[in-house]
């Protein structure tokens, strides 16, 4: 199975070495339901603190990297990583190239009939700027004639259309929307003054705040479940129950600590939607 890794184009995937894996018991989850056998093989974009990013080490970290590993923990799996833009994440576990998305993926009714979805998480949508900017508004409808960067193929680019189209729709005039393979990209277009504002999750968009250079004018737009996704009914039925155990024991608590993350209210976690037909 590992052959059908290497089909993908060079510089769209790399693996996340981790320390040497000892697995002490046998996998949950038979071969047959798997990438590749004894192995958990998830993509990641690491371009989004908290949920996911590489630190000034080189490590790998964040709210869905560390249930991603929790999770195959509890399934006796090797958590594997395989890091690639978030427009190729979709086709590439459609062509059975790793066994989940692990980037905290929004919830749509679209999505959840292409993969099997687990939501695990809350999100919603900041409007931020540089930290010299004038620009004031109110609602994303303000954002008109404004020049506006955003991630592409993400929930937030779809919101941001809709509430733009719905504007323009009304008589109102559009925003210059430009989108960008990466978070990463779209801070650095803003911070070269390419863009007036960008739209990303209120947790990247508070650490970007944190760090400096950018301040938020708008948060909390849009409450969205974020997910994790899988190509395959039992593995995913399994990651669920994973979760559910994770909150039973506090794991699942102390993460969202941890990480700053804005939990969900359940205590149950399973697939939600009908999964590919």
């Amino acid at each position: 199975m590992r052959r059908r890794l290497l089909a993908l184009p060079i510089g769209l995937l790399s693996l996340i070495a981790f320390p040497a894996f000892a697995q002490t018991c046998a996998p949950k989850i038979d071969a047959s339901h798997l990438v590749e056998a004894g192995k958990l093989m998830m993509s990641v974009n690491p371009t989004l603190p908290p949920q996911q990013f590489v630190n000034e080490k080189g490590e790998l970290q964040g709210l869905n990297v560390e249930m991603g590993k929790d999770i195959a923990k509890r399934l006796c799996l090797e958590p594997v990583f395989l890091r690639m833009d978030f427009p190729a994440m979709i086709p590439a576990m459609k062509a059975n190239r790793f066994d989940a998305i692990d980037t905290g993926l929004f919830f749509t009714d679209e999505r959840s009939k292409m993969m099997y979805l687990v939501p695990h998480a809350q999100q919603a949508l900041s409007v931020f700027v540089p930290t010299g900017s004038t620009l004031k508004i109110e609602k994303l409808e303000d954002l008109a004639g404004h020049v506006v960067g955003v991630e592409s193929a993400t929930n937030n680019e779809k919101k941001l259309k809709e509430a733009n189209d719905a504007w323009v729709a009304k008589g109102g005039k559009p925003a210059d929307i430009r989108s960008f393979k990466t978070a990463t990209e779209t801070v650095a277009a803003l911070r070269a003054g390419q863009l007036e504002a960008a739209v990303n999750i209120d947790e990247t968009a508070t650490d970007l705040e944190k760090r400096g250079g950018v301040k938020i004018l708008l948060k909390g737009l849009s409450g969205t479940p974020i997910t994790f996704a899988f190509r395959d009914k039992v593995v995913a039925e399994a990651a669920a129950a994973a979760i559910t155990a994770m909150k039973a024991d506090g794991t699942y608590d102390k993460l969202f600590d941890t990480f700053g993350m804005t939990r969900l209210p359940d205590t149950v976690f399973k697939i939600v939607g009908p999964g590919p037909t």
